[in-house]
C-alpha cells in the first residue's frame, strides 16, 4: 500500500528536478514603475468559481522547486520507510491515503500564486495532519493532541485567511507574485501582516505557539518525520520566506519575526535538553530550528535569504533521518527512554554511523551540510542590519544548545548508561533484534547525502542558488561552498562547537540545575487555561442563550429581527402614497380580521383562539378574492383549515383553558414586542414597496405565458411552467403536512379489544399538567 502511494511522489520528484533543468516558461510579470520585476517562471491558471472571479494560480519558482524536492524526496523515502514501521492492519490503507493527501495539499501550498488557494490547501494540510496525528484514536491521548494541532493551526489560519482579504482589497489583486513585485503600504495593508504571520507563526509552531508540536509526537513515527520536521512545520517558514523581500521594512513585520524566531530557538533548545523521551527531544529540536529559520527569513536580506534556503534543505535531510532512527529504535526496543537505552551503538553499527552524520550536520560540524548551512546563517549577519549583534548574540547561543542535544541524542540512544540517571531501571539494547535493511535504508540514505552534499556542496548549489533566485529575483553573489575561508562565521563555529561539547560534557549538572529551576508558565499550561477558559465561557453563554424555553427564543429571534434593519430602515426610505382600501369589502373584512386578531389574543380558551386564528387567515382568503385572485384564495383556504384541524388534535391533550397568569413584567415586555413586531412588520412592507425602483415581473409574465408556457391562464402556466419547481416543492410541503395530521390522527386512538377504534379518553389537566378530578370521577 505505502509503495503504491509513493509512486505519484516520485513522479513529482521527477518532475521537479525536470522542471528546475528548463528555462523558465512564462514571460515577465508586468509591474509598475520603480518596483522589482518578477524573474520568469512557468505558471497556470485554472478557474475555480467563474461567477466570482476565483482562479486556481500555481506558480513554479526556484524555492518551490526547492519545497517540492523535500515534500517529494523525503515523502518517497517516508513512505519506503513506513511500509516496513506499521504491521498489517484495518488502518493501514487509510493511514497511506490519508499521507498521500497531505503530501498533495503540500505540494499544492508551495505552487499556489493566488492567496484563497493557498489558503484552501493550508487548511487541507492542517485538516489532513489532524487525522494522522490521532492515527490511534483509540487512546485519548493522541485525540488531545489532534485537537490540539487543529485548534492552534486552525485558529491562526483563519487569521491568516483575514489578513489575505484586507492584503488582496490594498493590492487589488490576490494573485501574490503580483502582491509581493508591487507591494502596498498604509495601516490596512500593517494589519493585514500582521494577520497573516499569525497564520504563520502558529504553523511553524513558534512561541508562543509552540506547544502543539511536541504533543503531535503521539503521532506514529513516519507521520512525525514527514509533517513535522521535513514538510507541514515549513509552511509557515515558507510563506514568511515568500513575503520578507517585500515586507521586512513594512511595520512590525521584521522584529516581530525575528524576535519570534530567537524566542523559539532559544526555549526549543533549552527544552531539548531536559527531554528523556529521545523523540520528544528531537521534537523540541524542530521547534528550535524551526525559530532559526523564522529569523533567517525574517531578517529580510539576501545573506539571510540564502542562509534560510540552505538551512531549509540541510534540516529537512537530517531531521527526517533523525526521526526515523527514533521508530528504529522504539520499533525494535519498545521504549524510547534513553535512560533505559544502552549499548545498540555496539549492537547497530551501521544505524549509530548513519545518526551520528546527521547529528553531526544538525550540530553543524564538518563535513556535513549542517555545517555549511550553520556557517552561512553565522555570516548572514555581517551586514548593517539593525540589532545585528544582538540577534548573531542570539542566535550562536541557540547553535550551543543545538550541538549540546545532538550529542546528547547520540550518547544517550546508542552510548552506554549514564550513571548519574541511575541503574535501577532496566536497560534494553544489548539483545535488541537487528532491523532489517529496508526498515534502515531511508534513514541511511539522507546520512549520505547529508555527507556526500557537504563534501561536494556544488550537488545542491544550483537548486539553492535557484531557491534565493526565486525570493529575490536576481542570483547570489557566492555559490555554496565548504570552504569560506578564515572568516568571522568560521570562528564562531568552532566557538559554538567547542561550548556545544562543554554543554554536554557537564550534562549531569544542567540537568540538576533544571530540575532546580521552578516551572515557569508554559505555552502548554497556557493553551489549556485558555481552552478551559473558552469552554466555560462556552457554557455560561449556553445556559443564557439555550435555556430551553420557547418564549425566550422566540424572544431573541424577534427581537433582532426589529433591532437590526429598523436601524437601516429609519435613515429616510421613501414611503409611498397609501390608499386607504379600494372598496367598502375591504373595510369590512380588514375590521373582522383585526376584531379576530384582538379576541385570539386576549381569548382564555385554547379552542376558541384556534378558530379566531383560523378566521383571520379565512379573511385574508376574501381579501384575496376582493382583488380578484381566486387561485391564492383557494390556496389560503386549504392552507388555513389543514392547520385548525391540525391545532385541534393537538388542542385535545392540552388543558381546556390557558393557565392564568398575573400581569408581570414579562407580559409586559411581551406585549411591547408583540406591537413592535406588528410596526415594524407593516413598516418594512410599506418601505419594500416604496423602495421598488424596476417594473414588476407580472407583465413580463404575461407576455410570454402563450408564446414560452402555451397557456392562456397565466396564473397556471406560472405555476407549471415558469416556477414549476416551487410548485413541486409546495406539493412536497402539503404532501409531509398531511402525513403529519395523517400520523396524530392515528395518534389519538387505539384499537379496542373488539376490534374497533375507541378515542382515546384522556383527562383534563390544569395548567402545570396535573390531573383534574372530574365530575365523573367524584360522582364515583
Amino acid at each position: 500500500m505505502f509503495y503504491l502511494a509513493a509512486v505519484p511522489l516520485v513522479a513529482t520528484l521527477g518532475w521537479t528536478v525536470w522542471a528546475l533543468g528548463q528555462p523558465a516558461g512564462s514571460t515577465e510579470l508586468s509591474t509598475s514603475p520603480g518596483a522589482r520585476s518578477a524573474n520568469p517562471a512557468l505558471n497556470q491558471s485554472v478557474t475555480w468559481v467563474e461567477q466570482l472571479g476565483l482562479t486556481i494560480d500555481l506558480r513554479f519558482d526556484g524555492f518551490s522547486g526547492l519545497m517540492l524536492c523535500l515534500i517529494a524526496g523525503i515523502g518517497t523515502l517516508v513512505f519506503v520507510y513506513a511500509r516496513s514501521y506499521f504491521h498489517a492492519g484495518p488502518k493501514l490503507g487509510r493511514t497511506a491515503a490519508i499521507l498521500l493527501t497531505f503530501a498533495g495539499a503540500m505540494v499544492g501550498l508551495v505552487l499556489a500564486d493566488n492567496l484563497f488557494a493557498l489558503f484552501l490547501f493550508w487548511e487541507l494540510t492542517s485538516v489532513t495532519s489532524f487525522l494522522l496525528i490521532g492515527t490511534d484514536d483509540e487512546r485519548a491521548g493522541p485525540r488531545a493532541a489532534a485537537v490540539q494541532a487543529l485548534l492552534i493551526t486552525g485558529g491562526g489560519g483563519l487569521a491568516m485567511l483575514a489578513g489575505f482579504v484586507l492584503l488582496g482589497q490594498a493590492a487589488g489583486t490576490y494573485t501574490m507574485s503580483e502582491i509581493l513585485a508591487d507591494p502596498p503600504s498604509g495601516t490596512v495593508v500593517n494589519v493585514a501582516l500582521v494577520l497573516v504571520l499569525l497564520g504563520a507563526l502558529t504553523k511553524s509552531a513558534q512561541a508562543p505557539f509552540h506547544s502543539w508540536l511536541p504533543g503531535a509526537m503521539a503521532a506514529p513515527t513516519p507521520i512525525s518525520a514527514y509533517l513535522h520536521s521535513a514538510t507541514m512545520v515549513k509552511a509557515g517558514v515558507y510563506l514568511v520566506a515568500r513575503f520578507s523581500p517585500a515586507f521586512a521594512t513594512v511595520g512590525v513585520w521584521r522584529w516581530t519575526v525575528v524576535t519570534a524566531g530567537l524566542v523559539t530557538m532559544l526555549l526549543g533548545g533549552y527544552r531539548s535538553l531536559r527531554q528523556h523521551d529521545i523523540k520528544l527531544l528531537l521534537a523540541y529540536g524542530t521547534v528550535s530550528q524551526l525559530g532559526l529559520m523564522m529569523v533567517l527569513f525574517g531578517i529580510g536580506t539576501p545573506e539571510a535569504t540564502f542562509a534560510g534556503c540552505l538551512v531549509i534543505l540541510a534540516h529537512g535531510m537530517y531531521k527526517a533521518s533523525l526521526f526515523m532512527t527514533v521508530g528504529i529504535i522504539d520499533h525494535e526496543t519498545g521504549t524510547r527512554d534513553l535512560r533505559r537505552l544502552a549499548g545498540l551503538g555496539r549492537r547497530w553499527p551501521l544505524v549509530l554511523t548513519s545518526a551520528a552524520v546527521v547529528a553531526a550536520s544538525m550540530a553543524g560540524i564538518p563535513p556535513t551540510l549542517g555545517f555549511i548551512a550553520k556557517e552561512e546563517a553565522l555570516a548572514a549577519f555581517d551586514g548593517a542590519t539593525p540589532g545585528r549583534w544582538l540577534v548573531l548574540a542570539g542566535v550562536v547561543v541557540g547553535s550551543i544548545l543545538t550541538v549540546a542535544y545532538s550529542a546528547r541524542f547520540v550518547w544517550g540512544a546508542f552510548g552506554p548508561a549514564d550513571p548519574h540517571h541511575g541503574l535501577e531501571r532496566r536497560l534494553v539494547g544489548e539483545d535488541a533484534p537487528m532491523p532489517k535493511l529496508r526498515f534502515t535504508l531511508p534513514a541511511q540514505v539522507l546520512a549520505v547525502l547529508t555527507l556526500v552534499c557537504g563534501i561536494a556542496p556544488v550537488l545542491v548549489s544550483g537548486i539553492v542558488d535557484d531557491a534565493f533566485e526565486g525570493l529575490w529575483f536576481e542570483p547570489p553573489e557566492e555559490p555554496v561552498s565548504l570552504w569560506h575561508g578564515f572568516t568571522l562565521a568560521l570562528g564562531l563555529s568552532v566557538l559554538v562547537l567547542a561550548a556545544g561539547a562543554a554543554l554536554w560534557f557537564v550534562r549531569d549538572r544542567v540537568e540538576q540545575f533544571q530540575n532546580r529551576v521552578p516551572d515557569l508558565p508554559s505555552s502548554q499550561h497556557g493553551y489549556e487555561r485558555t481552552l478551559k477558559g473558552v469552554l466555560a465561557t462556552a457554557d455560561a453563554v449556553t445556559g443564557v442563550t439555550q435555556s430551553g424555553s420557547l418564549p425566550v427564543y422566540l424572544s431573541v429571534i424577534l427581537v433582532t429581527m426589529v433591532a437590526l434593519p429598523s436601524a437601516a430602515l429609519l435613515g429616510g426610505a421613501a414611503i409611498p402614497t397609501l390608499t386607504f382600501a379600494d372598496s367598502p369589502m375591504q373595510v369590512v373584512v380588514g375590521v373582522a380580521m383585526v376584531v379576530c386578531a384582538v379576541a385570539a389574543a386576549v381569548a382564555r380558551r385554547r379552542f376558541s383562539a384556534v378558530l379566531l386564528v383560523g378566521a383571520i387567515g379565512y379573511g385574508m382568503a376574501a381579501l384575496f378574492v376582493i382583488q380578484g385572485a381566486p387561485d391564492l384564495a383557494i390556496t389560503q383556504l386549504l392552507i388555513e383549515t389543514l392547520g385548525v384541524v391540525i391545532f385541534v388534535l393537538v388542542i385535545r391533550y392540552l388543558p381546556d383553558e390557558f393557565p392564568k397568569a398575573p400581569f408581570r413584567g414579562a407580559q409586559t415586555f411581551r406585549v411591547v414586542l408583540a406591537v413592535a413586531v406588528g410596526i415594524f412588520v407593516f413598516g418594512f412592507t410599506m418601505l419594500a414597496v416604496g423602495a421598488r425602483n424596476v417594473a414588476p415581473i407580472a407583465g413580463e409574465y404575461v407576455e410570454k405565458s402563450v408564446p414560452e408556457g402555451g397557456g392562456k391562464n397565466v396564473v397556471n402556466v406560472i405555476v407549471v411552467d415558469f416556477r414549476g419547481f416551487d410548485t413541486m416543492g409546495e406539493i412536497t410541503v402539503l404532501a409531509v403536512a398531511a402525513l403529519g395530521v395523517a400520523s396524530i390522527v392515528r395518534a389519538g386512538r387505539r384499537r379496542g379489544g373488539d376490534g374497533t377504534n375507541d378515542d382515546v379518553s384522556v383527562a383534563p389537566t390544569d395548567g402545570d399538567g396535573a390531573r383534574v378530578p372530574t365530575a365523573e370521577g367524584a360522582d364515583a
